[in-house]
């Protein structure tokens, strides 16, 4: 019965572009590309296996001078083939990497979406970072787009020592979304100003309950989809991540040496080659 809501409930909660916006291909050389996306030096293209069996496909785009990473889960109705425009800006202005990926469901991703397949959607992306860029929870910062905000705060959840998570536009649940409820149902998901899709007040509900605050940015006459348009929006999260990486100076965290939680067996980070693949 649990399952047969799930799927119900996943209906109304996750819309992927239909068609999807873009494709994947193979170049001679075996890189794996993005047709009809500008053609970037410092952008690799991933397919992922999640302990979900299926393969999601996962950008990283690239600063020489990086001094964070940002894993970018992004909101619903899109997909990676209308985002490059802003991963773009966001590492020029923010200097920092930018890792984003579509649900199991979403674009060139298989499978379809449901709660469950977003986590482990992240998780196989966060171990692609670990694995294969390296990247260190210290270093790594989690973002989280109106839907993306459920897969964000259960990966946030199991890595202690991030150095940050944005919330944008986020959901208190699936359910709070549609109705005005106040209790939590089993059948829900995601349990955890002018916007007219997901209420201003889940935004704020969810900064009360942060243990550790940053100043929000309510913006005014902002909606849904359309925060990045404001000024403020940029100016405002460039002047978090240098309040971020004045704490990683003067109050470094310690690296983990693992991620007990996290299982890496079933997550593989595929590096593609001309007629053949490896982990």
């Amino acid at each position: 019965m649990g399952n047969v809501t799930s799927n119900v409930a996943a209906k109304f909660a996750f819309f992927p572009p239909d068609p999807p916006t873009y494709d994947v291909c193979r170049e001679d050389d075996g890189r794996l590309v993005l047709p009809g996306v500008s053609a970037d030096k410092n952008m690799d293209v991933h397919l992922l296996e999640t302990k979900g069996g299926n393969q999601i496909v996962a950008t990283f785009w690239k600063h020489p001078f990086a001094r964070f990473t940002l894993l970018y889960s992004h909101g619903n109705a899109a997909d990676l083939g209308q985002m490059h425009d802003l991963f773009i800006e966001l590492r020029a202005h923010l200097r920092v990497n930018i890792m984003s990926y579509d649900y199991s469901g979403y674009g060139a991703s298989s499978g379809k979406p449901s709660e469950f397949n977003t986590y482990y959607d992240i998780e196989a992306v966060y171990n692609c970072l670990k694995e294969y860029y390296e990247v260190k929870q210290e270093d790594l910062i989690l973002y989280g787009q109106s839907v993306g905000s459920g897969p964000t705060l259960h990966l946030g959840s199991r890595l202690q020592k991030l150095r940050g998570v944005v919330l944008h536009s986020a959901i208190l649940s699936g359910l709070r979304v549609l109705y005005p409820v106040k209790m939590t149902f089993w059948f829900d998901i995601y349990k955890g100003t002018n916007d007219d899709i997901v209420d201003f007040s889940h935004g704020k509900r969810l900064w009360e309950l942060a243990k550790e605050k940053y100043d929000p940015l309510w913006v005014k006459g902002g909606g849904h989809c359309n925060l990045e348009t404001y000024p403020e929006y940029i100016k405002h999260l460039g002047k978090f991540m240098n309040e971020l990486e004045k704490a990683s100076i003067t109050k470094p965290a310690k690296q983990l040496t693992s991620d007990p939680s996290i299982d890496l067996k079933h997550n593989k980070c595929l590096r593609w080659k001309k007629g053949s693949n490896s982990n």
